[in-house]
């Protein structure tokens, strides 16, 4: 039961908190500043800004709620993160600060033209909107545990939050409060993780009380896919605009790769506290609600005081997330649709003022989907938005990054405009039994190469 104590430090720390966003509201002075922070981030503040985009109520309150009915397997999400961390850091953070862009589609847009930039932001904006659906979900059961809501008030709540903060601080208020979520979080979860390991009597504890199957296996669905799940992490990780959105921030290439790569290291380790307790409940509340797995192992068995602070670092680490993915829906709605399409003279004034519109409107039209899903699991929403991101971008961006020039823009724009939809219609028609994630990202890739060819025979003919 919650308590006074609780309240306290649950309010303490978020006061804290607000004071660090209070200060980041005052450092906004231009549309770069709202968007990427002026560039001017140091490597804490990159890794801040990434940990407090990523790790959020998917990374947390989902990932515990996997682990609670399918064990080991919950790891899968964060993991797959700290391998797209990993993959970016080394490979892929040079060439894309070096270009001086706010979004993907703009960097995609400068070898593929202006026709890619468009269905680009479509697909990558309809992507993130369903990250910010999962992080909703994630933030009902907190919530409620919190405070006496219902479902819909907590939705609501946590809507509210979210749009609020963003529309005050932009990216100086993700990467400020970011680096402080980061050191917060990581100090209150990880203690809980490791508090509920030992309570348990540790993984052979664990094993006294679950089945070997499906709670100590990495693929309790299937080798093809669990797999699919965290390769669609993976490739969506590193073709989501929020993401991405560091590293362009970054002051110099140094720093977005040393963040980064510190990034990939740290993610996964929140993902493993949160399936420990939400496998600790399994094994001792096998009859709760799986989503309530991580907020009542905290008020039940962490010390009031510490465990205030663990709810309060969970409530801002899913406002951040949502903030963050809301930020990046609509930096691309701004500059990739507005400007290009409809106000291509348009100042930083009327800029900002349409950036704090979208926000509205990308937060309300959120709540209103997850009021009618409320039920539904979290990963779920996570990984189908990560799919989404990946079968878009992935392959034409390392096609832009690694291959500039051999690739014509016809090829990229059947690549971009029809691997999407085919995974997205796949799992409702599907002919032949194969993963949307692997189709799509075949056609892709078979789009980019068969129009890398006909345009090296274009370039041979020329030369004869």
């Amino acid at each position: 039961m919650i308590t006074l104590q609780h309240y306290f430090s649950f309010l303490l720390t978020l006061a804290a908190t607000a004071l660090v966003g209070i200060y980041s509201f005052r450092l906004i002075k231009s549309p770069s500043d709202f968007n990427v922070g002026g560039r001017k981030l140091t490597t804490r503040l990159v890794s801040g800004s990434l940990i407090g985009a990523f790790v959020g109520g998917t990374s947390t309150v989902g990932t515990a709620q996997v682990a609670f009915q399918c064990g080991l397997s919950g790891i899968w999400f964060t993991l797959g993160a700290g391998i797209g961390c990993l993959l970016m850091g080394l490979f892929l953070v040079k060439p894309l600060r070096q270009a001086e862009v706010d979004t993907i589609p703009q960097y995609l847009g400068k070898y593929y033209g202006t026709r890619v930039v468009t269905w680009a932001s479509v697909y990558t904006t309809l992507g993130m909107f369903i990250q910010i659906i999962a992080q909703i979900l994630a933030a009902i059961p907190l919530l409620m545990v919190i405070l006496p809501v219902t479902s819909g008030e907590a939705a609501l709540l946590a809507t509210a939050l979210m749009v609020l903060y963003i529309f005050f601080g932009g990216f100086w208020g993700t990467s400020l409060v970011g680096l402080f979520k980061t050191v917060l979080i990581y100090a209150s979860l990880g203690v809980a993780g490791i508090f509920s390991l030992k309570m348990a009597g540790g993984i052979t504890g664990l094993q006294n009380h679950l089945s070997d199957f499906p709670y100590f296996t990495f693929f309790p669905g299937g080798l093809s896919k669990e797999l699919a799940a965290v390769f669609s992490v993976v490739v969506g990780f590193i073709s989501t605009q929020t993401y991405m959105q560091v590293v362009f921030a970054a002051k110099d290439v140094r720093s977005a790769r040393n963040g980064v790569l510190l990034s990939g290291l740290l993610i996964p380790l929140i993902g493993a506290a949160s399936v420990f307790i939400g496998m600790y409940m399994r094994a001792y509340y096998p009859e709760i609600n799986a989503a309530m797995a991580l907020p009542m192992f905290i008020i039940n068995h962490l010390p009031p005081l510490f465990g205030g602070v663990v709810l309060a670092a969970l409530l801002i680490s899913l406002v951040m997330t949502g903030a963050s993915l809301t930020l990046g829906v609509c930096t691309t709605l701004c500059q990739d649709i507005y400007q290009k399409l409809f106000r291509q003279q348009a100042g930083d004034s009327e800029l900002l003022k349409v950036a704090r519109l979208l926000v509205l409107l990308v937060g309300s039209s959120a709540l209103t989907v997850v009021l009618s899903h409320y039920n539904s699991l979290i990963l779920q929403w996570a990984f189908l938005s990560m799919a989404l991101r990946g079968v878009t971008v992935f392959f034409p961006l390392m096609a832009a990054v690694f291959y500039q020039g051999k690739v014509p823009p016809r090829a990229a724009l059947v690549a971009i405009t029809i691997s999407p939809a085919v995974a997205a219609i796949w799992p409702f028609w599907q002919p032949v039994r194969i993963e949307p994630l692997y189709l799509g990202l075949a056609i892709s890739l078979i789009s980019l190469y068969l129009g890398s060819l006909g345009n090296s025979k274009e370039l041979i003919n020329k030369k004869m």
